[in-house]
């Protein structure tokens, strides 16, 4: 929680920097970076502070609720935007004996639909995805069950991604969780993606990545979510 609200003041002090030497349009990219810096925070802060050691209270959740969900019959696809959080994910859910596959950009299209294939015909619990990486053409049947592990700008593609569950040939009704840290970035995400519905994606990639970046995105909305919750963080 200090370490979350010394980078918040940190990253408040840096943006508006930014915004009075190049502007918001210009200084938009820069911008993105500051706040993808606290959404990694929220998830650990390992993935920013390397020498971290304090472990992280999103992680500790994780492992429960995945536990419990493994008790009681259920397979589950975990969801993440970075990489690095998979690994992080993966070396945890290692260490308390929960077996995985994992799919990121590395991995090949054959080799994603051997891992599928075993996935949904095996006894394996449960599949890391990057939301990149498994949002569209995968089928994963077999899991009931979906955790994002962070929030996405654009809602559509978190549900494209929980969508790899609900494909043709489910029998069960899926269960979608999403992890967020209360009076945190993640919070004014969520109330982000309901207030703008669907931000297209060029907003983060795409070949118009450095044109209109925030092209759906107000100077105000920014800042909005750099707002501090102090009743939630208490």
């Amino acid at each position: 929680k200090k370490l979350y609200m010394a980078s918040l003041e940190k990253t408040k002090k840096e943006m508006e920097e930014i915004i009075a030497t190049e502007g918001f349009k210009k200084g938009s990219f820069k911008i993105l970076q500051l706040l993808t810096r606290l959404r990694q925070i929220c998830i650990d802060p390992q993935l920013v502070f390397k020498e971290y050691q304090g472990g992280s209270s999103k992680i500790e959740q994780l492992v429960d609720i995945t536990k419990g969900i493994i008790e009681n019959g259920h397979k589950i696809l975990l969801f993440t935007s970075f990489k690095s959080a998979l690994e992080i994910v993966e070396k945890k859910f290692k260490e308390n004996h929960i077996s995985t596959y994992v799919i990121d950009g590395s991995v090949s299209a054959k080799k994603r639909m051997e891992l599928v294939t075993k996935f949904n015909e095996g006894a394996t619990n449960v599949f890391l995805i990057t939301l990149k990486a498994g949002g569209t053409g995968l089928t994963l049947t077999s899991a009931d069950v979906v955790i994002h592990l962070d929030l996405w700008w654009n809602p559509q593609v978190e549900n494209q991604a929980t969508d790899r569950a609900h494909r043709i040939g489910q029998t069960k009704t899926v269960e979608v969780i999403k992890l967020i840290c209360k009076g945190t970035i993640e919070e004014r995400i969520l109330e982000l993606q309901t207030k703008k519905k669907i931000l297209s994606d060029k907003i983060i990639e795409g070949k118009e990545r450095n044109q209109n970046i925030f092209s759906q995105l107000t100077e105000k909305d920014i800042k909005d979510l750099l707002t501090l919750d102090q009743e939630s963080l208490s």
